[in-house]
């Protein structure tokens, strides 16, 4: 092993043991997922220095396209408890990383990204990674979705004002969806478990901050 490589190991095992596990990020297969997706790999190549600072890392395109800080990453994945049989449906590819944890978690996993460069790089990421389970959709997730449902887990990499209606329409009974919902600077991690086709039960159990999903409905800005 390289002195470079040592540091980047060095590096990795601060990120879970400083910032991940003081989140409550506990469970022993997330953090073992976590030693072994190489979050740097799906940086953008001039900020590999940065993958392990607990921050959003740009992705070089619109504001808010982002890689999100890993312990709010590893938190979602944590709750979502997502099962070997399941399938995943992830609105925000953005560099393919949180795709590609589902994936190495779930049975398989359709992500949308909507800017079809980010699509393209989160593909070959992917690809380069070994991880053959997940599908890349150069796609508006707030729009009608080139995939057909249902799916077990939903996951909105980033915020939305309120969980979308016609997202949670795709879960299975017993499914679940995370976002993150609110407006800055208060904003809740929203986890949503549909109980029945008419009824579901949602708890919001920690605060973080997440960049916006693009084209989701926002509250009037309307005041009498």
């Amino acid at each position: 092993m390289t002195l470079a490589s040592m540091n980047i190991e060095q590096a990795r095992f601060n990120m879970i043991e400083q910032q991940i596990r003081p989140w409550d990020v506990l469970d022993p297969a997330v953090l073992q997922l976590l030693a072994i997706v190489k979050r740097e790999d799906f940086c953008p190549p001039a900020l590999r220095a940065l993958a392990f600072v607990d921050m959003e890392i740009p992705l070089g395109g619109q504001p808010g396209e982002v890689m999100l800080a890993p312990r709010v990453e590893a938190r979602l994945l944590q709750d979502l408890a997502v099962q070997k049989h399941e399938k995943v449906l992830e609105i925000g590819t953005g560099s393919g990383y949180m795709a590609a944890l589902l994936a190495h978690r779930g049975q398989h996993v359709d992500t949308l990204e909507i800017n079809p460069e980010l699509a393209r790089t989160a593909t070959d990421n992917l690809s380069r990674a070994g991880v053959y389970n997940a599908t890349v959709h150069t796609a508006d997730g707030a729009a009608a979705l080139p995939v057909k449902g249902p799916f077990d887990v939903i996951v909105l990499s980033g915020s939305v004002a309120q969980v979308p209606a016609a997202l949670l329409a795709l879960l299975k009974v017993g499914g679940r969806l995370a976002t993150v919902v609110g407006q800055e600077p208060m904003m809740r991690a929203t986890f949503v478990t549909k109980r029945t086709d008419t009824a579901s039960h949602s708890t919001q159990p920690w605060d973080t901050v997440a960049p916006r999903l693009l084209n989701f409905p926002e509250p009037s800005a309307f005041r009498f």
